[in-house]
């Protein structure tokens, strides 16, 4: 049965995360670190890893916290009120999963545990072994950065989008890469990449590679978005890679990444809400406060409604978040729940930012207020990831089953 209370330990979890991102972290901090070429709160991070909150997606037995997604969930919401300027998405989140959903067949990037290790095993293969072990502890402590290098020019976010080219070369069965990734967070910190790349022609021949971050022929620029955060393109100009490099069997790249991604678009839409309930809070305050022809301006009719509207869907966002976690935690299936989730917070973080922004009137675009940082962040999370089109393709496929499988539409006069 369906139960969205948290437990006594999950409410302290909540505390816990929101004490340390308000001492560590607060507003003032994320300011500092806007465009910042490293873009890290340091101090949160060293804590986050003492704590153990790196280890969220990582096994008890390789050194992680082995949280629910629930409790994720609890964890985000807060990083979401806080814009905290962390590397957890892209590293304990995304990268953690690849590497664990890999199996015995990922390897980091070293000598491999035994011959021919680096490229047995996949997503049905047994728990990470040797560097890719090691590689997952350094992650739960947060002695390691690892970000996903996915996203490429004009390409989009499913497999056709991935072209960076992969060669084999040398007897030994390494690799070498060419290509550009875009959006690629906290490159400039990271230890290692994530990196997505072809191998074949048919679209699901995407495999994912460690590169070392220091790695021949890697050329990094960094990138300046809406939310002023810290991105970069990354350049592979001929990057050498031993046979090792390569996370799981050939050809389970684009499998393993899907796999990663599913909880993580749960965890992205919770941080959409976190942020939407900061937002809707300040704002709120902010309408009481503000007089306007002798009232505040809560008192006006049409104001109050749009926070009413924006409670309602907040509430809505939230319910589905914690549905989606629910059922991942329960092994239940995610592939509706999960773009859902998606979709619809990061739509609700957007527009309630979007209807703040009009209240609060002209002040509310200057930086003087926190409203515009919200509101910039709001959008850049809705495009980011899995984006508006994709999740809505992915909820499509659900209802309608995949598109290779539909009935071709009806001529129309548009073909004639």
């Amino acid at each position: 049965m369906l139960n969205l209370d948290f437990t006594p330990e999950q409410d302290m979890l909540r505390e816990a995360v929101r004490g340390l991102c308000g001492r560590l972290s607060p507003l003032e901090r994320v300011r500092e670190l806007e465009d910042d070429p490293d873009g890290i709160a340091r101090e949160l991070w060293d804590q986050f890893g003492e704590l153990g909150l790196c280890g969220l997606m990582v096994p008890e037995s390789l050194g992680g916290s082995d949280m629910s997604l629930i409790d994720g969930v609890v964890v985000y919401e807060e990083l979401g009120r806080a814009l905290a300027p962390v590397p957890h998405f892209v590293s304990c989140v995304l990268s953690a999963a690849a590497i664990a959903a890999a199996g015995d067949g990922a390897s980091g990037p070293g000598p491999p545990t035994s011959p021919g290790s680096g490229n047995r095993g996949g997503p049905a293969g047994g728990p990470p072994t040797g560097a890719a072990a090691e590689l997952l502890a350094e992650i739960a402590s947060g002695a390691a950065i690892v970000t996903p290098a996915w996203l490429e020019p004009r390409g989009g976010f499913g497999p056709k989008g991935v072209r960076l080219t992969t060669a084999e070369v040398g007897a030994d069965g390494g690799f070498k890469l060419d290509g550009v990734k875009l959006h690629v967070a906290f490159a400039a910190a990271a230890d290692h990449l994530l990196v997505l790349a072809r191998t074949g022609p048919t679209p699901a021949e995407v495999d994912l590679f460690l590169v070392p971050a220091g790695a021949d022929g890697l050329a990094m620029e960094q990138c300046f978005s809406i939310a002023s955060d810290t991105q970069y393109v990354v350049g592979f100009n001929e990057v050498e890679l031993p046979a090792e490099s390569r996370l799981g069997a050939a050809g389970a790249g684009w499998g393993i990444w899907e796999r990663a991604m599913a909880p993580g678009a749960v965890l992205a839409a919770a941080q959409a809400v976190g942020g939407a309930e900061h937002a809707l809070e300040i704002t709120a305050e902010y309408a009481r406060n503000r007089h306007q022809f002798g009232k505040a301006l809560a008192e006006f009719q049409a104001i109050s409604h749009y926070m009413a509207d924006a409670r309602t869907n907040l509430d809505g966002a939230r319910i589905l978040v914690h549905q989606a976690a629910w059922a991942h935690s329960t092994g239940r299936d995610t592939s509706r729940l999960g773009p859902m989730a998606k979709l619809f917070a990061c739509r609700v973080f957007r527009d309630i930012t979007a209807m703040a922004q009009q209240v609060f009137g002209g002040l509310g675009f200057t930086v003087d207020y926190d409203i515009q940082l919200y509101f910039r962040r709001a959008k850049q999370l809705q495009l980011s990831w899995w984006d508006t089109q994709t999740c809505e393709d992915k909820i499509a496929t659900t209802i309608l089953g995949p598109r290779s499988a539909q009935l071709p539409r009806p001529p129309t006069a548009l073909d004639i």
